[in-house]
């Protein structure tokens, strides 16, 4: 075996982690979020929760990347510790999908049919559709297939370099000798996990596992403790991946690593005592793809069977190993629901997408109340807890805006979709949009202040008045976020008719008021207080406005703002339709002068 193959042999394993990545992304951007979804919602009962995690792993190729993404569920207590077990087991059964896959490489025949279903032979095909819809298609989904198809492609022929390169050990006695080593068992798991630890992928090592087995050295019995130790290094990438998380986090990472470990013991200590009584006559014999995959299967699937009664004890295990401290519990705090922005869920963008928008409702919410409460201590009596808490709300939702940009930020470097790019760009906007609401309730506040401070009083006709402006703009703040909330964008072209309506309230309040002066009901200095005032309500609306026309605007690629509005306030009866009834809706009190 010379330099050049060597260099070949490491040129197919990058090929095959590359093809690997390639096509666990397009299968994850094509998914669209909804097997995290899944997640959620279908992992109450432990056999449920194996099956699932069977499938979904079966989906996206990759073990490591379904128990890294539970590490990050826990974390954010989307999911219970128990549940996730289950899942752990089943991932590591769909794990077993790519060595099949791959053994399909040592097919024999020479019929036609048996000639396509080998890897070498179709995977050129799946490249050039793969090559020519990435080329030729605008659609989303169809790119997503066509990185599958590609990625696949690309697996198959690193697989194949590998397969090439190692051919010539056939030949080097060396090598056999090597081999035989690993005939003991604690030295051949040692091998198995520290190759998948450095790669991090069991489908990778166990694929040039079964790259070597085509040089017809590899031995059922060397082969065995291989297989089993590559299971536990698999567990590298969750342990990592834990690493400054909660401790229930860090559970999931160590019951990954115990089922494995626990596995691995059980079955070699039932192999080889079955062997030395019944003397298994295939443990001498020559392995192949197929031969590893049957091998891989049988592993996880037994031990998934046989550790599935026992999750609580497992669970157990992990709290004994993962301790909590004296008095230590889970703080009902604001930092607890950041957990959401948890930086493994970077890698499923869709998913994070999603995470973002409920964090951001849940800023809507506190501006909002902020909202609310001020209008209340600035239109009736001033209340000191209310201006308090909503100083505190403001300090929240600064944290928010802070929080959800900066890994906004970080979700934007992805390799987005479409959709995920003009969503993201849409919460950055309307983040932005809830944090000046929130701004406008503590200048609402200096307002209240101020009324208290000075014993200024409105009159009862600029309160009966201020207090109609302030159920519409309630009104247009409830539609704008629900609206939001729903995706509604039916909802959202109602926010710009009533926003119109809030405008003309001001305009009006503020001749009135002027009217006041003039015949001295009212004096200049609550002159200020009163249009201050205003001009928040009024700003609130904008806001408002602002996140509606967003919303939409995430539709409609050639959407432009100002076309908009100005194409909806030119378009007759329907715009001037709604303009009309929120101004019979929101009609002021008459005059008193």
């Amino acid at each position: 075996m010379t330099i050049f193959n060597v260099l070949t042999l490491i040129g197919g394993l990058a090929m095959f982690l590359y093809g690997m990545n390639v096509m666990g992304n397009g299968l994850e951007k094509l998914a669209g979020g909804k097997l995290e979804k899944i997640f959620e919602r279908l992992t109450s009962n432990p056999i449920k929760a194996m099956l699932l995690g069977l499938s979904v792993t079966a989906v996206i190729q990759s073990s490591s990347a379904t128990t890294v993404m539970l590490v990050g569920f826990v974390n954010a207590g989307i999911m219970k510790l128990h549940s996730a077990i289950g899942v752990i087991m089943g991932a590591n059964i769909g794990t077993t999908v790519t060595a099949w896959i791959l053994s399909l490489s040592g097919l024999n025949g020479d019929s036609f049919l048996i000639k396509m279903l080998k890897p070498s032979s179709f995977s050129p095909v799946l490249a050039i559709i793969g090559v020519a819809m990435l080329t030729f298609s605008k659609n989303d989904k169809k790119k997503d297939i066509a990185s599958i198809l590609v990625g696949f492609a690309v697996l198959m022929f690193g697989m194949d370099s590998m397969s090439g390169a190692v051919a010539p050990l056939k030949d080097v006695p060396e090598f056999a000798e090597v081999l035989l080593w690993f005939k003991n068992p604690i030295l051949g798991v040692l091998a198995g996990a520290l190759l998948t630890a450095i790669i991090q992928s069991s489908s990778a090592s166990v694929g040039i596992l079964q790259a070597l087995s085509a040089t017809g050295a590899i031995t059922f019995g060397s082969a065995l403790p291989i297989i089993l130790g590559q299971n536990i290094g698999t567990c590298v990438t969750a342990l990592l991946s834990s690493i400054g998380t909660s401790k229930n986090a860090k559970r999931v990472a160590v019951v990954h690593l115990y089922f494995n470990i626990i596995g691995t013991v059980l079955f070699l200590t039932v192999f080889y005592l079955l062997n030395a009584f019944i003397g298994f006559s295939f443990v001498d014999g020559v392995v192949g793809a197929k031969e590893i995959a049957i091998v891989h299967t049988i592993f996880n699937l037994s031990t998934s069977i046989v550790l599935l009664p026992f999750i609580k004890v497992l669970e157990k295990l992990a709290y004994l190993t993962v301790k909590d401290k004296e008095g230590e519990g889970n703080k009902d705090n604001i930092e607890e629901q950041f957990k959401l922005l948890d930086e493994r869920f970077l890698q499923s963008p869709s998913f994070a997408v999603e995470k973002c928008r409920e964090l951001t409702n849940r800023m809507g919410e506190i501006a909002k109340e902020s909202i609310d409460m001020a209008m209340s201590i600035c239109v009736d009596k001033y209340d000191k807890e209310k201006a308090e808490q909503i100083a505190a709300n403001e300090a929240a939702v600064d944290l928010y805006e802070d929080r959800l940009g900066t890994y906004l930020v970080k979700l934007s470097s992805r390799d987005l979709s479409a959709k995920d790019s003009q969503s993201v760009s849409t919460i950055l906007h309307v983040i932005g949009d809830f944090e000046r609401i929130s701004d406008h309730a503590m200048n609402m506040v200096s307002v209240a202040e101020e009324k208290q401070q000075k014993d200024l009083n409105f009159t009862s006709q600029a309160t009966a008045e201020v207090k109609v402006m302030c159920s519409a703009v309630r009104d247009v703040l409830d539609i704008a976020m629900e609206a939001f909330e729903k995706h509604d964008l039916e909802l959202a072209t109602r926010v710009e008719p009533l926003e119109e309506v809030v405008d003309k309230i001001r305009t009006k309040l503020k001749n009135r008021h002027v009217k006041r002066l003039q015949t001295g009901e009212c004096t200049i200095e609550m002159g200020f207080v009163f249009s201050d005032l205003l001009t928040n309500l009024e700003r609130v609306s904008d806001h408002c406005s602002n996140i509606a026309v967003c919303l939409i605007q995430e539709n409609d690629e050639s959407f432009d703002v100002h076309e908009y509005v100005q194409m909806l306030k030119n378009s007759g009866e329907g715009f001037d339709g709604q303009v009309k009834r929120y101004s019979e809706k929101y009609a002021l009190p008459a005059k008193e002068f």
